[in-house]
């Protein structure tokens, strides 16, 4: 969620058929209410443009990705849908809209212009079919439709050069058979799971930086640590490569893991070995949605913890807290096992079995975050003494910054 005085705004992610992760889709909340609260669309939709692509930048909102934004029939005639960087976002017509001569026509001069459109909730009616020929998207209401009438309509819309967005995904079935029927792009707190994201192969080097991690933690002898690395010369590479483009080598030239390690520092090192764990796939271009969500949450934690003034062992831990509440989605092995080999202290392993302490607060209150329903939030933040939603609002903008960048040095390089 995001903050701009009294509003907030929240982002769900928007996946291709590879899990990828394409877009998100802007939302609204209004900031102290339990609800969304939208009862002006266009004023909710300006506080969105405002917050979003004025206030915090669209970097920081959407980083490389594409922004899905709502707009009632007065949005998309007003003016203020010139300002939006057309490039990276898409206008999504709310099923509210008449169309009506006006609205056609309007839509016909955006795509002119270079916006592209969407139809959302949608659920075939005639009325639609002047837009349908404008459109590039058509978002198709899952709960809407039956399995039956959801052929039919996904048949019907092949007379149209449209993408099929599948939302308000909400099971493996649904997800299985939206992909059979061929819908190219998928929304829904199904994929906000961790167990969907993590429908990959096992990486064997995840075991050696595992092993890695439990050195680092327990701060062992840098040849205990090299003698890991060297049986992974994947990892080796990577660590060197690391090191040279975060310029800790400067002039000098690399001639020992001992020495990448001591340029790095152990803090580093425990850090990108962290994010290393979601990082392991099969030599993909682009990061797994668990990824992205690890990082954030650990980044959240850390800076929600930071607001809080806690110790700097402390910060360090959350981030870590962030990180490993996702790993046995990576590991395949149960969390209480993986506790055990990482050896963690017991503040750590409270927080991710138990969700007690003051690390399994902040637990809660990072994965109340990622939940449509803002009012998780406001429960977890009672028991999160000292934060307000100001503070996880700006935790979050800064995390969504800091994650496309790890993104960009990770992907980019």
């Amino acid at each position: 969620m995001m903050v701009g005085e009294e509003i907030f705004l929240g982002r769900q992610p928007i996946l291709d058929r590879d899990q990828r992760v394409v877009a998100y889709e802007l939302l609204f909340r209004a900031g102290r209410t339990r609800e969304a609260g939208v009862t002006d669309d266009m004023q909710a939709t300006a506080s969105v443009i405002r917050h979003a692509f004025s206030e915090m930048g669209v970097q920081a909102v959407l980083g490389q990705h594409t922004g899905f934004i709502n707009v009632s029939a007065d949005m998309l005639l007003s003016d203020l849908i010139e300002v939006l960087p057309r490039a990276q976002v898409v206008l999504e017509l709310l099923e509210t809209v008449d169309v009506t001569e006006a609205v056609v026509e309007r839509c016909r001069l955006l795509k002119q212009r270079g916006f592209r459109l969407a139809l959302d909730d949608f659920a075939y009616d005639e009325r639609y079919r002047p837009l349908l020929d404008l459109v590039d998207i058509v978002k198709v209401d899952l709960p809407l439709h039956t399995p039956h009438a959801l052929r039919a309509l996904v048949a019907r819309l092949r007379n149209w050069p449209v993408q099929l967005l599948a939302e308000k995904v909400d099971s493996a079935e649904q997800a299985h058979m939206c992909r059979e029927l061929g819908f190219d792009l998928f929304q829904g707190y199904y994929f906000a799971r961790p167990a969907v994201l993590s429908a990959r192969r096992a990486n064997p080097a995840h075991l050696a930086i595992i092993r890695l991690l439990d050195l680092v933690l327990a701060d062992a002898e840098t040849g205990e640590i090299e003698d890991v690395f060297k049986q992974y010369p994947n990892l080796t590479y990577n660590l060197l490569r690391l090191v040279n483009s975060a310029g800790c080598a400067g002039a000098r030239r690399i001639g020992t893991v001992s020495q990448a390690i001591l340029l790095l520092g152990r803090k580093q090192l425990q850090r990108w070995l962290q994010l290393l764990l979601f990082t392991l796939q099969e030599d993909t271009p682009y990061p797994s949605p668990l990824l992205l969500m690890a990082a954030s949450r650990g980044r959240v934690m850390e800076l929600l913890a930071v607001r809080k003034g806690a110790r700097a062992d402390l910060c360090e831990s959350a981030f870590m807290t962030g990180i490993l509440s996702l790993i046995e989605n990576v590991i395949g092995k149960p969390l209480p096992d993986i506790v055990q080999e990482l050896n963690l202290g017991e503040q750590l392993a409270a927080a991710l079995l138990r969700r007690e302490g003051e690390l399994g607060i902040l637990l809660d209150l990072a994965e109340s975050l990622e939940h449509p329903d803002p009012r998780r939030t406001l429960d977890a933040l009672q028991a999160a003494a000292g934060l307000t939603l100001l503070d996880t609002a700006q935790a979050e903008i800064e995390a969504m910054a800091w994650t496309h960048q790890l993104v960009d040095n990770t992907y980019t390089n």
